[in-house]
Order: structure tokens, then C-alpha cells, then sequence
């Protein structure tokens, strides 16, 4: 399993963390959504999935990595 932080702009309420943490545990990935800190950290296998996947799959819920 690999860790890692990533930024990501325009969460602003507990509905954002919900939106984001719910998307990525449909393609199997764990998340911690830190709203204070703009971050969201996620824990993936990366022999099933993608960091690129991960990226686009909060891009589709309307939020921004950095």
C-alpha cells in the first residue's frame, strides 16, 4: 500500500469531505479528507490503481488537485 497527501481546492463543508471520501472508496481506495488543511490523504495499492485515476476521480466530484 502506498500513501500519500494530495492538495485539493474548493472543499469548503462536511459535504465535500463526504463527496470525495465516498468516490474513492468506490475505486477501492482509502482516504482521510482534512478540510482545515486543504488535503486528502490516500492509501492505494498501486498494482490496482492509478495515481492519475485517483486524481480524476476528485476532479469528477468538482474539486481541484494541485
Amino acid at each position: 500500500m502506498k500513501t500519500i497527501s494530495l492538495t485539493v481546492s474548493g472543499m469548503s463543508c462536511g459535504h465535500c469531505v463526504s463527496a470525495i471520501e465516498k468516490a474513492l472508496k468506490e475505486i477501492n481506495v482509502d482516504s482521510q479528507v482534512d478540510l482545515a488543511s486543504g488535503t486528502v490523504q490516500v492509501s492505494f495499492d498501486e498494482s490496482k490503481q492509478s495515481l492519475a485515476a485517483i486524481q480524476e476521480t476528485i476532479e469528477d466530484q468538482g474539486y481541484e488537485v494541485q
